[in-house]
């Protein structure tokens, strides 16, 4: 994990630090469906959206390790605000490197951004940029963004290009409509709802490259894409968990079972269970963080990473999180 600086908190310690304020917004961002504005703030107050951001893109460039540290401690708060998180991180860390003539966007540091891969919208060539039009969905943190990212394909002339990649064009609000489509059973905070552009004109410079193809001599983005893309998620779900078995925990203290003399404290089967959710939690998460360092290892010393490393590390995130959820 990064050190902070003499006197200067860790992005962990800045995010345990939000616990409480995030916990204060839980519920009204559970039953609005979206992150309180006051928790987004907070979050680009402290620089916690910029920590896989490198430092040319207004970022900290934090490790890995740090990045998951810090969505774990907000997730131990509310996992919908770190679900939100998360997102942000992944936005700024793998969009901004391709900022290359718009990077006045992202100057300011309260501004956040939202982004989606979740559909591919149209780019129409015209005179001096580009006609946006589409319809994303899981846009998590799009009603406190003033930036959009939407996966788009160029066309030109009523055709699409097919010898080009997918592109990211970044809309500013309120160029961008939020539709009201985020109704679920869980995670409602993290407002993941629906975006839609139309006829929305960008300059060229705003049409960027895609997740992780911009070429940069950090470390952060040579890191493989789909690893990459999936540590950040098992922090969501060890901070959910390890709330969970606390809670459970402090209940169990005084908490005495109907038609019972014992309390649940002192119920064998209830002790068993919260061992076997110990062992499990800090099982799984030891072994992502070994997997996750010894990566790190790698990509810091330019070597290469086998499809078989790549494997055991995607198999280490999923059965952790499978983990959290029994």
């Amino acid at each position: 994990m990064n050190e902070g600086r003499e006197g200067v908190p860790t992005a962990v310690e800045r995010a345990r630090a939000l616990q409480a304020l995030v916990r204060e917004h839980a519920d009204a961002s559970e039953s609005q469906r979206y992150l309180a504005p006051q928790v987004a703030q907070a979050f680009a107050a402290q620089g916690l959206y910029r920590i896989a951001a490198t430092e040319d893109c207004y970022g900290s460039a934090d490790d890995p390790m740090t990045q998951v540290e810090t969505i774990e401690a907000i997730a131990y708060a509310d996992g919908s605000a770190a679900w939100n998180l998360m997102i942000g991180i992944e936005s700024f860390g793998l969009i901004t490197p391709g900022f290359k003539e718009c990077m006045d966007l992202v100057a300011d540091p309260d501004v956040v951004m939202c982004s989606s891969t979740a559909a591919v919208g149209r780019a129409d060539k015209v005179a001096g940029g580009y006609r946006i039009s589409g319809q994303w969905q899981f846009v998590s943190g799009c009603h406190n963004s003033q930036l959009f990212g939407a996966t788009v394909r160029v066309w030109e002339n009523g055709e699409m290009d097919e010898g080009l990649p997918n592109f990211y064009a970044i809309i500013e609000r309120p160029d961008f409509q939020i539709l009201d489509t985020w109704h679920t059973s869980g995670l409602c905070g993290s407002g993941s709802h629906d975006v839609r552009v139309d006829d929305v004109e960008i300059p060229e410079s705003r049409l960027v490259l895609p997740l992780g193809a911009a070429k940069h001599d950090s470390p952060l983005l040579n890191f493989p894409l789909g690893s990459r893309l999936s540590y950040n998620k098992i922090g969501v779900a060890w901070g959910m968990t390890r709330a969970a078995i606390d809670a459970f925990v402090e209940l169990a203290q005084g908490k005495m079972p109907r038609f019972s003399r014992r309390g649940l404290k002192d119920r064998p089967r209830a002790q068993r269970a919260v061992a076997e959710a110990e062992v499990r939690l800090r099982a799984g998460r030891a072994h992502v963080m070994e997997e996750i360092r010894k990566m790190w290892g790698q990509v810091q010393g330019a070597e290469h990473i086998t499809t078989h490393d790549r494997a055991v590390f995607q198999l280490a995130c999923s059965d952790s999180v499978r983990a959290c959820i029994e």
